[in-house]
């Protein structure tokens, strides 16, 4: 599921970057923005998406379900950081911080426990 998500939102950011900048409350200007835009939005959420894949498929290793979880806590984590400075996020942004708080946690909460041999 959470690879699927983080494909949607890359695909939606490549196929109208100027929609997603705005409702995020970024104004891309020239080559070097959509660059950027392109980098965090496609970039970003593809390896998320494909470390995500990768973790369910090998269940034998969960580090890789923590380290995709740890992708998507980080993402909340920042702005919670800049709220100090700026505010918390408003909005949508604000509603798609705390699906990523939930998604982070429960990857977190679902990660299997290590078997250990009786001593």
């Amino acid at each position: 599921m959470i690879a699927t998500v983080n494909s949607l939102a890359a695909l939606s950011a490549m196929l109208n970057p100027d929609r997603i900048a705005t409702a995020m409350g970024q104004f891309l200007v020239g080559v070097n923005g959509y660059s950027q835009f392109y980098a965090v939005y496609v970039g970003v959420r593809l390896a998320t998406a494909g470390l995500a894949l990768l973790a369910a498929r090998r269940g034998d290793q969960p580090i890789l379900g923590d380290l995709a979880a740890l992708f998507i806590l980080a993402q909340p984590l920042g702005r919670f950081i800049a709220s100090f400075a700026i505010g918390l996020p408003q909005g949508l942004l604000f509603v798609v911080s705390g699906i990523e708080v939930l998604a982070g946690l429960a990857l977190l909460l679902l990660r299997p426990r290590e078997k250990r041999l009786p001593s």
